[in-house]
């Protein structure tokens, strides 16, 4: 299930993953959830993007895509819990095999993972960040963002699942 809310910041839920490799101790599947969340009306061109990587995932994982109005609203939509990647330009940088290795490591753990980007006027006031992330140095406009996070997230699912994407 997903909901589409008409204003502002979008939450990218991640539910039930289906990697082969998505299996604890004992073999038992491991699900794992994902939220994005960030200030960003998503509009064209990035729409097409959006849609693109929504598509890609969607093998591995269940997207739902959810707009909030404000920074307030994306503080109170984050879930209880998770595991929290704040998206900070003075963030840890990582490549594209230490954020699947970030990913696997919050499967196993079966926490949930939220990342949250930040509006226009900086990230929101939020009550716990566990990890900062830096998508690196340049600034990017929102949008944008959540294009190059969504496809690091398929990226890092098909190295996850030791498929061909990344060389």
């Amino acid at each position: 299930m997903y909901v589409d809310v008409a204003l502002g910041a979008l939450v990218l839920v991640v539910h039930e993953a289906s990697i082969a490799t998505n299996a604890g101790e004992g073999g038992q599947v491991v699900d794992m959830r994902v939220s994005v969340l960030g200030e960003a009306r998503i509009r064209v061109p990035y729409l097409d993007d959006v849609a693109h990587y929504r598509k890609l995932l969607s093998r591995y994982v269940q997207l739902d895509l959810v707009q909030a109005r404000d920074a307030d609203a994306v503080a109170k939509q984050l879930p209880q819990g998770a595991y929290v990647c704040l998206l900070d330009p003075d963030g840890q940088m990582y490549d594209s095999v230490a954020f699947s290795e970030l990913l696997q490591e919050r499967r196993l753990d079966g926490r949930h993972l939220a990342f949250v980007l930040g509006g226009a006027f900086g990230a929101p006031q939020l009550p716990r960040v566990d990890r900062r992330l830096s998508l690196g140095p340049m600034t990017l406009p929102h949008q944008l963002a959540w294009v190059v996070l969504l496809e690091q997230l398929y990226r890092a699912h098909k190295i996850i699942a030791g498929e061909p994407y990344h060389h």
